[in-house]
């Protein structure tokens, strides 16, 4: 994506496991931009990574926010980090990428954008899954009428939970967690790329078990405090006019047959990929047919593509132009999954304020 002329300098803050797909992309996929360092907290950490890609240097967090051969600082701390990190990044007057979700806090996503704009820089934010083959050739399928017009659909996440297999999963249960804000923004953002933004919601949540045993090496059987609902749902109104139900749980023990988004039309169904995936298949079942289709990818960028979305945001920088996975996209985001909660909590309907544009497709 972009110019291999013109490189946009970026850097890394957070070496941990998300980094190694950033790193390798953003090194060898985008030609617009040039990773030039990556600093941690652990600095071990850093010069390990570091070494691992010829060119890209290991500073500290205060080296490589002083380096003015870095425009674009991809920020992939932890996300209760997110928001003190993003603020320091926009602050030394770099543009900011982020990992999901924006923040943890409502008011701190909130403050990052204003800031943004106060500096004069950009904001972009994960997920850009949206930006692949999948989201994208679903979207142009909407848009050139193969469902009709669209009325409403249904986006499931439901597992029993990590604490099975991941090393170190009580993060999982604790504030800025729990299955809306761990996945929620993947499914969240991938309907708004759909149907554009989302006006209201009703939402449910509730948390089905004080506590979880882990029952994956190193720390099998060591008891988890559930501090999150761990099954969340809600239904959607958007203001282009379609409802969507939305369920993400950590309590589906059983597991789910359910797919992960369908889009229902006035002329047929639109079955959309994991949208943590930048894939397919799609499939599509016309009004009146018994069978299901499965559709071509359209455009590129069907593998593990993490770093499109700081590549897109290096074209605008250099182009004059907006990006995609921006800071509008990400807070309002983040505010439906804050609202899914309040609603549930207290019962009524929550407005959105944080609304966006529907992001741009991407040419074929």
């Amino acid at each position: 994506m972009g110019s291999a002329i013109s490189k946009t300098g970026v850097g890394i803050i957070g070496c941990g496991n998300i980094s190694g797909i950033y790193l390798k992309n953003l090194t060898s996929v985008f030609s617009n931009v040039e990773l030039k360092a990556v600093a941690d907290l652990d600095p071990s950490r850093a010069k390990a990574k570091a070494e691992e890609f010829p060119g890209v240097k290991a500073l500290t967090v205060e080296q490589l926010l002083a380096d003015p051969s870095i425009s674009v600082v991809v920020n992939l701390t932890i996300p209760l980090a997110h928001a003190t990190v993003g603020r320091a990044i926009l602050k030394a007057g770099k543009s900011l990428y982020v990992e999901k979700p924006l923040a943890v806090e409502l008011a701190d996503g909130e403050e990052l954008v204003r800031l943004a704009a106060e500096k004069k820089v950009r904001i972009g934010a994960a997920p850009d899954t949206f930006l692949g083959a999948g989201i994208q050739t679903c979207r142009k399928l909407i848009e050139d009428g193969w469902i009709g017009t669209p009325i409403g659909g249904s986006a499931f996440m439901l597992c029993g939970g990590h604490e099975g297999w991941h090393p170190d999963p009580a993060f999982y249960y604790k504030p800025g967690a729990g299955p809306m804000f761990d996945m929620g923004p993947y499914y969240l953002t991938a309907l708004t790329a759909l149907l554009g933004p989302v006006k209201s919601l009703m939402g449910s949540a509730k948390k089905s078990f004080a506590t979880r045993t882990i029952g994956s090496q190193p720390k099998k059987g060591e008891i988890v405090t559930v501090e999150v609902p761990t099954h969340v749902s809600a239904i959607l109104e958007f203001e282009a006019g379609a409802s969507v139900t939305i369920s993400t749980s950590f309590d589906a023990f059983g597991g789910t047959s359910h797919v992960p988004i369908e889009i229902y039309g006035s002329e047929g169904t639109l079955q959309v990929p994991d949208p943590n995936t930048f894939g397919g298949p799609i499939r599509f079942r016309k009004k009146g047919s018994k069978e299901w289709t499965e559709l071509p990818l359209l455009f590129g960028y069907a593998e593990n593509s993490r770093g499109l979305g700081v590549s897109d945001l290096a074209t605008g920088l250099v182009e004059g132009k907006p990006h995609r996975a921006d800071g509008a996209l990400a807070l309002h985001v983040l505010e439906i999954m804050h609202g899914i909660h309040r609603s549930a909590e207290s019962g009524a309907r929550y407005t959105i304020k944080n609304s966006c544009h529907k992001p741009e497709g991407l040419l074929s």
